[in-house]
């Protein structure tokens, strides 16, 4: 055994003794002995967590749109016969490649990953020729399966992105590095260890699927390295306010001075707030209380079944109406400054037209992190908003009187499999190590429900009809939302490689306002691209201060302007014209409201319940 797979892994292997050899077949032995019994083991969980399930076949209704791609595509055989060429055309060139390498010749691969794909940066996957010829053969093929299926025609858009994204979705599962036999790194893994990492990746795997009750969810994190409040979340503050739904922090001055309009954040509720405030290092609360700003932020309830009655317009009336009340009541501003990120922000829009219908002026600016509102090219995820997934999880919401946020997270680490689900699969279970302590990921398994009837009304409304981009469509309040009347000073920011709020969907809020509206473009991702501290110098943000109209966010970035680094100073400059002058700092515990308890407060504190499910 040692010899075999060392073979495949490594050269020039040094002669091993007989005793050696002896010694290593029995340690072999033994670990693939206690493989066996840990394997039965997990079978016997896996089947007996599933006795009492009834289980849907096809939960993210998937066949459908499979079998309507492939009858479209019978009903072109010769096309089919061209991408079959084509496919054994590439083998045969792959094969030559190969061939020339064996004998001596250089060789220049005939595909490579795309930058940013992580899964081969083992040098093995580029000096050994087997594994060479396994990587470039299964790009090719899953290139290969991934043009065919895009180049079916006939299709109604909905389907034609559903076949797509699972079509990636299937080929990424089935990448040579997701497997023992044709990983490098886990065969040398094995080799070095005797088996050991095999034994301790399936004690991880029995661990996973006892915590998941028959899920397999691999740990992202070592999460007993975190506490909120301890080591995570430590900004100074007050929770001022609370009711049913938030508690309203307010945070502790880090100036003498401070801006007299106070400025109110409002995070997503679909996760924790403390993203914007992980450690020191990095906290955007932490570096906004320096700048001179008087933060107050939003942390949201992890709801249950007591809160199956909330709706989208209880956010908007019991999250940012009350917030404001509070504000004005604790430290006599009527006026404030405010951020909504993400979703936050969605409602934050709907807040902006509610308060412009009842002719109040009490946000006199609003900043947006990566935020849409039209919905139209949102991205993957409305893969997962057609009429019959959207009934799967009303049900589901209905059983359980809230979505679990176990079945949110699985959906958004879907949308990056690679990256947030087989490479911890891989780590975990077949190398058998444990996940490296990591604030971002800990925060990213720190999940929230979602009430029923709110999460139904965001889901229908705004990804499936896209009505809050037309005005009138919709009504909160008592009011149609009309972003048109909204007149006050806008700054969108959006991430390049924003995955969940692509750039070019968020552009398209600063053509929804009635009032002045800036676009700021920042590298990375939905969290990096708005988590970057100028201490960081990571990245690099764009801006164009040319004035004139672009139909497109494409446009606007041709005639932008790169800058090196963090975004926020930028952004620091804009809001600080707009939060009026400078007044004497706030101490949180000597407002007007009695400080409840200490930042980050006890909401944030509560871990997701899991519902009561009825038994199949």
């Amino acid at each position: 055994m040692t010899n075999r797979i060392g073979a495949i892994v490594q050269k020039n292997d040094p002669q091993e003794s007989s005793q050696e050899i002896l010694d290593n077949s029995k340690e072999f032995a033994e670990n693939f002995a206690k493989i066996a019994v840990q394997s039965q083991e997990i079978v016997t969980e896996f089947l007996n967590s599933q006795q009492t399930k009834d289980v849907d076949p096809d939960p993210l209704n998937i066949g459908k749109a499979f079998m309507d791609m492939t009858t479209k595509m019978m009903t072109d055989p010769a096309k089919i016969l061209e991408a079959q060429t084509t496919l054994w055309k590439n083998y045969l060139d792959l094969w030559q490649n190969a061939a020339m390498r064996a004998g001596g010749q250089e060789a220049d691969p005939m595909v490579k990953p795309e930058a940013g794909d992580k899964r081969f940066k083992s040098d093995e996957w580029n000096k050994n020729q087997v594994f060479d010829y396994i990587k470039q053969s299964y790009l090719l093929t899953s290139n290969w399966v991934q043009d065919t299926v895009a180049d079916v025609e006939g299709l109604d858009e909905h389907t034609k992105k559903k076949v797509d994204f699972y079509t990636k979705v299937y080929t990424d599962a089935l990448s040579p590095t997701n497997f023992f036999w044709s990983n490098p790194d886990v065969l040398k893994k094995t080799v070095e260890t005797k088996g050991d990492n095999l034994v301790h990746g399936l004690e991880n795997m029995l661990d996973d699927l006892k915590r998941g009750k028959g899920q397999i969810s691999p740990k992202m994190t070592d999460e007993s390295a975190f506490e909120v409040g301890k080591n995570i979340a430590v900004s100074p503050g007050k929770v001022v306010f609370e009711n049913d739904l938030m508690q309203l922090l307010q945070f502790s001055p880090a100036t003498d001075k401070v801006y007299k309009k106070p400025l109110l954040i409002t995070p997503p509720w679909i996760n924790k707030f403390y993203i914007l405030d992980l450690k020191q290092e990095n906290s955007f609360i932490k570096w906004c209380v320096e700048q001179g700003y008087t933060v107050f932020v939003i942390s949201w309830v992890n709801p249950d079944e007591r809160h199956t009655e909330k709706t989208f317009e209880s956010y908007m009336s019991e999250g940012v109406l009350a917030a404001l009340d509070a504000i004005e009541t604790t430290i006599g501003e009527k006026e404030v400054t405010a951020i909504g990120y993400c979703i936050g922000g969605t409602l934050m829009a709907t807040t902006l037209s509610y308060l412009a219908a009842i002719g109040e002026t009490r946000i006199t600016a609003c900043t947006f992190f990566a935020t849409q509102l039209d919905f139209e090219d949102a991205g993957d995820l409305l893969v997962f908003t057609d009429e019959e997934q959207i009934q799967i999880i009303e049900r589901k919401m209905e059983e359980a009187g809230f979505l679990e946020g176990k079945d949110m997270a699985s959906t958004f680490n879907m949308l990056r499999s690679n990256d947030l689900i087989w490479s911890f699969v891989i780590n975990n279970y077949m190398l058998g190590k444990s996940p490296f302590p990591f604030d971002l990921l800990y925060w990213n398994s720190d999940t929230t429900n979602m009430p029923p009837k709110m999460h139904s009304f965001y889901l229908r409304n705004m990804y499936q009809k896209n009505l809050l981009q037309k005005p009138g469509a919709l009504t909160l309040g008592g009011h149609p939302v009309d972003l048109t009347k909204v007149k006050i000073p806008i700054f969108v920011q959006a991430s390049k490689e924003d995955h969940i709020a692509p750039f070019k969907s968020v552009f398209k809020d600063t053509k929804l306002f009635g009032g002045p509206a800036e676009f700021m473009l920042a590298g990375s991702g939905h969290i990096a691209g708005v988590i970057n501290h100028p201490d960081a110098k990571k990245y690099q943000h764009w801006t164009n201060t040319k004035k004139k109209k672009y139909e497109t966010g494409e446009e606007w970035l041709a005639e932008a302007d790169e800058h090196p680094g963090s975004w926020w100073p930028y952004w620091d400059k804009w809001l600080s014209k707009k939060s009026g002058p400078k007044v004497a700092a706030r101490d949180p515990s000597k407002g007007k409201l009695k400080a409840i308890e200490d930042a980050p407060g006890s909401y944030v504190k509560v871990r997701a319940k899991e519902g009561k499910h009825k038994e199949g």
